[in-house]
């Protein structure tokens, strides 16, 4: 049975991965330290003698004994809130946690995987934003702890490949939605079910007229699955290119939900970007691989599932 290691793998999207390497099969062993991720994340899987699930921080090592056939690095908070209120853990878990992470993969000679983002690409000056658009980042604004933290992280995991022979591959990650993501953990789709749910204004920053390109967890982890099972080295675009208004945005969430509530504007924030669209030319070339699961279906299921889980 191969075996899969998952920085992270207590979390959002770490937890989505897990269940489909069970599927496959796969040997799991999540590695979690429960800044941001949760245990309850992965709680149905407690009782499969083919999942493992050690606490522990990646930054300081990763106590994974026997054979490795993949290692998958996650670990990191995701949501602004998340990343501003552990900027320091942010820098260290993309620096020193990813090395541990190669170390791993290297020692093993197993496959490695990245969970980058499109934070990468900053406030972009290119729309929509291929793999090679090199990105307009604030290098020392309050959200450069991300930004910067998975720009070394791509960094480090190209030089393991071009030094030791790696198998690496980067996926660039364009706001993933879902089931399992915290209601209201800052990231907007999260944030807009909460507040339509509880009956409150939806809280929109800015003029509403910044967009954004929203991608269902399970063509997220399918997408990931694809990238880790190619032959391709480098970064790749995984996320859904329609792109949507804030204002578009908060009137489906409306729509699914029945609520009927104002919009409440507020400042935008320092370095938050005005557009973000992926372009996935590479990702249907190399991996056949697009989005299967449109936004209003995707936030239907995101809600019910908020609801039975509330």
């Amino acid at each position: 049975m191969p075996r899969a290691v998952i920085t992270g793998g207590a979390g959002f999207l770490g937890s989505h991965l897990g269940d489909l390497f069970r599927a496959r099969d796969w040997e799991v062993v999540a590695v979690d330290n429960f800044l941001t991720g949760r245990p309850q994340n992965v709680a149905h899987l407690a009782g499969d003698p083919g999942f493992t699930l050690v606490e522990h921080d990646v930054i300081d090592d990763i106590p994974v004994a026997g054979p490795v056939d993949a290692v998958l690095h996650l670990a990191s908070p995701a949501s602004p809130p998340e990343y501003l209120a552990h900027p320091i853990a942010t820098l260290e878990v993309g620096a020193v946690g990813t090395r541990r992470a190669l170390d791993l993969a290297r020692e093993h000679g197993a496959r490695f995987l990245l969970a980058s983002t499109s934070e990468i690409y900053g406030d972009p000056l290119v729309h929509p934003q291929p793999e090679s658009y090199f990105g307009n980042v604030n290098s020392v604004g309050p959200r450069s702890v991300y930004d910067e933290a998975k720009r070394y992280a791509e960094a480090i995991t190209m030089a393991y490949h071009r030094e030791f022979d790696v198998d690496t591959k980067i996926v660039r990650i364009f706001n993933s939605y879902g089931p399992r993501l915290v209601a209201a953990d800052g990231r907007v789709v999260s944030n807009f079910l909460a507040q339509a749910m509880r009956g409150v204004p939806l809280t929109i920053y800015g003029d509403g007229k910044q967009t954004r390109s929203f991608c269902y967890v399970s063509d997220e982890v399918r997408g990931l699955l694809a990238l880790l099972d190619s032959d391709h080295v480098g970064p790749m675009n995984i996320g859904n290119p329609d792109e949507f208004t804030m204002l578009e945005l908060a009137e489906l969430v409306l729509e699914v939900t029945g609520a009927q509530v104002d919009v409440l504007f507020e400042p935008l924030p320092a370095d938050d970007p005005k557009q973000r669209r992926p372009d996935i030319s590479l990702a249907q070339e190399v991996l056949g691989w697009h989005p299967a699961v449109d936004l209003r279906e995707g936030l239907a299921l995101t809600l019910d599932w908020y609801r039975r889980h509330r």
